[in-house]
């Protein structure tokens, strides 16, 4: 799956769906939006605009690689994309299980079909334009907040189902830049694994500390006091909190926890297979040393959401980091293409589908429900 459509929308976006000015259903209760929304959107659309043109002219500076990359494509057998098809279908059911989980594990009854739908369009919706993840969390909160869902449990499952993706795509980037050696860029290796042992140490020292009742309870007043200040921090403070509640409440320790955190690490892996399964399909040899730390490196700087769907970022990316671990440029970037076509252009008009049907039958039920209460 494209890497902007894995994450999940913050708390922020997901409480802003239905606190900053809306009706609690996804959508503004009257008026144009506020002119400094457009604003802001603005250098979205200037900067898109600026990395696809210079990704354009880099193509076409680099057009007799290009053209030795289409002729692999070319050469792929149908029966080789099984495979790839396969990756990332279990890579978009790994994600839609990671946040449906959340959502049981604090009450909400869904059905699974319904919800990978619902995931399936928020992804479309924020891969296509600027700024996109923004509209696709209030998409997806208006749609759970229909379905009966309260919103604080909404916001605060889809911020945990972005917090456990981003600590499972950088476990994965630490596990490729141990078991990589010293293949690759210089000075990687330093500035993951230092960072990552600092980050260790802290983390154990925070886990000691809270074992302190004093420590906790001024923690506690910290954290209130935030909330004091933000609206949006009291919403999304109250979300988690309650989110926390009510899986104590069900099961304690930390065990329910490793079931959603298994299935963060899953999609990414799933999703790193496929980029395996598109190798294999083309016929070029794997780096292995360095495949996982492109593809996670890769996924990162897609995070940055600077074009829609990462279009160039994703694309120059990708190919640098492939040739940098020994691709001929030609193999690198018809894998990169091929890649791209299975994780995010495939997804595309599945996506938008989805997101049509989706909203074509909440817009149904709407009008039935108001037509009963004339009655």
């Amino acid at each position: 799956m494209a890497e902007e459509a894995r994450e999940a929308p913050g708390a922020d976006e997901a409480d802003g769906a239905g606190s900053d000015g809306t009706d609690g259903t996804g959508g503004r209760e009257s008026g144009p939006p506020p002119s400094p929304v457009r604003a802001r959107r603005r250098p979205w659309w200037i900067l898109s605009a600026v990395v696809i043109a210079a990704a354009v002219a880099v193509a076409v500076s680099r057009r007799d690689e290009l053209a030795s990359a289409l002729r692999l494509l070319s050469a792929v057998r149908p029966a080789r994309l099984g495979p790839v098809a396969v990756c990332e279908a279990a890579s978009l059911t790994c994600l839609a299980a990671l946040q449906w989980r959340l959502l049981r594990m604090g009450g909400a009854r869904l059905r699974f079909g319904l919800f990978g739908g619902m995931v399936l369009a928020a992804n479309a919706v924020a891969g296509a334009l600027p700024g996109g993840a923004a509209f696709a969390a209030g998409w997806l909160f208006g749609q759970l907040r229909r379905r009966g869902v309260p919103g604080v449990l909404a916001g605060s499952a889809l911020a945990v189902s972005g917090l456990l993706s981003a600590l499972a795509l950088f476990s994965l980037l630490v596990a490729g830049v141990l078991t990589g050696g010293s293949a690759g860029p210089a000075g990687l290796r330093s500035a993951v694994l230092w960072p990552t042992a600092v980050l260790l140490v802290l983390a154990a020292g925070a886990v000691a500390l809270s074992r302190l009742a004093p420590v906790r309870r001024r923690a506690w007043r910290l954290w209130r006091r935030l909330g004091v200040r933000s609206r949006r921090m009291w919403h999304i403070e109250d979300g988690l909190s309650r989110l926390a509640r009510d899986v104590r409440a069900r099961r304690r320790g930390r065990l329910p926890w490793l079931t959603p955190f298994a299935l963060a690490l899953a999609n990414w892996v799933l999703d790193a297979a496929c980029l395996l399964a598109c190798a294999w399909a083309l016929g070029i040899g794997i780096p292995w040393r360095g495949i996982l730390v492109a593809y996670c490196l890769t996924q990162l700087t897609g995070a940055l959401r600077l074009t829609p769907g990462g279009l160039g970022v994703v694309e120059a990316s990708l190919t640098t980091l492939l040739v940098l671990y020994g691709l001929r440029a030609d193999q690198a970037i018809a894998l990169t293409l091929l890649y791209r076509i299975a994780s995010y252009w495939a997804l595309q008009p599945i996506g938008w589908a989805s997101w049509l049907g989706i909203t074509a039958a909440s817009r149904l039920r709407e009008k039935a429900a108001e037509n009963n209460r004339s009655r």
